[in-house]
């Protein structure tokens, strides 16, 4: 004989329970701002015709992505004495059915603090849409009013674009919240235990304990070290030479979190610790945390540094990071400055093909 509970499923005409939500419409602004530097303007003047321009990197403000356009002999016969901008949504999401209302403004650059002209900026509301994605700033400046403005300096002149613009948002709100990802601060707060370490290594000194696992899934150089035949994989404590303990610390935050530790940006410290981690990153075939550290190494490129960068990079195999020090290279006065500096005897040395890849560099803007 079978016996069964009591049914709880629902029949016809039973009243069902509602399930709780609401919904928000939020709209909200996206903000952002681009800085296009020209370096030699005079050139410029001479190489692009009336109505033919030059083009920014893309830059991304919102979910779009953007491309500021110079046009040293204006946008259009009618405006061949001035210079004109133009600011361009591109992309896959520039063909969406989407009106995008915005407010641009575009400012020449005061060549001393690098603050916005008042006299000189420009602000407008347009609309871009498929089919329309541009809008232009025809008569920004006239040419032989910036060449008196004060704000051309060794041929060298920067202006910034601003750009907002609404973004409405469908929020639903359900009955369960869904906990932002915790994956980071885990592994992040694992890196502190320990207890639960299994390999630990010395640097400078210095222990830090560590985890197998962790390594190994994202470097194929420890993998090989710690999971494999080597010398290391049966060993408990492994010394690392030829390293700072600061800068391995650095790696293994990394490693832990993918992003990189706050740094001190006082005295160049973040620039010499970004050229070190760049040179562990190589060491440990980590592909993004190299380019991560040749982003850093350009975002503070200077006459100080140019040298020691352009030996690392040469180094390293970074070419996109040699391609910009060579262009940053090609002014006189910068060349002249990094020439005097302490790592220029060291890199020429190292590095005796680089003056020929200067000086063709040099040729190249000349022509």
């Amino acid at each position: 004989m079978s016996t069964s509970g009591p049914s709880t499923s629902k029949k016809p005409g039973d009243a069902v329970e509602p399930s709780p939500s609401c919904s928000t419409i939020v709209v909200s602004e996206a903000t952002g701002y681009h800085i296009l530097k020209i370096d030699g303007y005079t050139r410029t003047k001479m190489m692009v015709a009336t109505g033919e321009h030059l083009n920014s990197g893309e830059f991304h403000v919102g979910s779009y992505t953007w491309r500021l356009r110079y046009y040293p002999n204006g946008y259009e016969q009618e405006f061949s004495s001035s210079i004109s901008f133009a600011l361009v949504r591109t992309g896959a999401a520039a063909e969406d059915d989407a009106h995008v209302h915005a407010r641009v403004k575009i400012s020449l650059l005061d060549h001393a603090g690098g603050e916005p002209v008042t006299q000189y900026s420009h602000c407008d509301k347009c609309t871009f849409s498929k089919g329309h994605d541009r809008w232009a700033f025809k008569s920004f400046i006239k040419g032989e009013e910036l060449e008196k403005s004060g704000h051309l300096v060794d041929d060298f002149f920067a202006v910034r674009c601003d750009l907002t613009y609404n973004v409405q948002d469908l929020r639903v709100k359900e009955l369960v919240k869904v906990p932002p990802p915790l994956l980071r601060r885990h592994l992040g707060e694992l890196l502190k235990d320990a207890k639960t370490a299994d390999v630990r290594f010395t640097v400078g000194g210095k222990k830090f304990p560590a985890h197998r696992c962790v390594l190994a899934a994202r470097s194929p150089v420890f993998r090989a070290e710690l999971l494999g035949s080597m010398r290391e994989h049966t060993e408990r404590t492994i010394c690392v030479d030829d390293m700072d303990a600061v800068v391995f610390g650095a790696l293994l935050h990394f490693i832990y979190t993918d992003e990189l530790p706050e740094m001190d940006d006082e005295d160049g410290n973040a620039a010499a610790m970004a050229q070190h981690l760049l040179v562990a990153a190589d060491r440990y075939d980590m592909e993004r945390l190299k380019k991560v550290c040749e982003d850093k190494v350009l975002r503070h490129l200077d006459v100080g540094t140019a040298a020691t960068s352009l030996a690392l990079a040469e180094q390293h195999g970074c070419p996109r990071l040699k391609e910009a020090i060579l262009r940053f290279l090609t002014s006189p006065a910068r060349l002249k400055a990094v020439m005097a500096s302490d790592g220029y005897e060291h890199l020429v040395t190292r590095f005796p093909s680089i003056p020929t890849e200067i000086l063709a560099m040099l040729a190249t803007n000349l022509t």
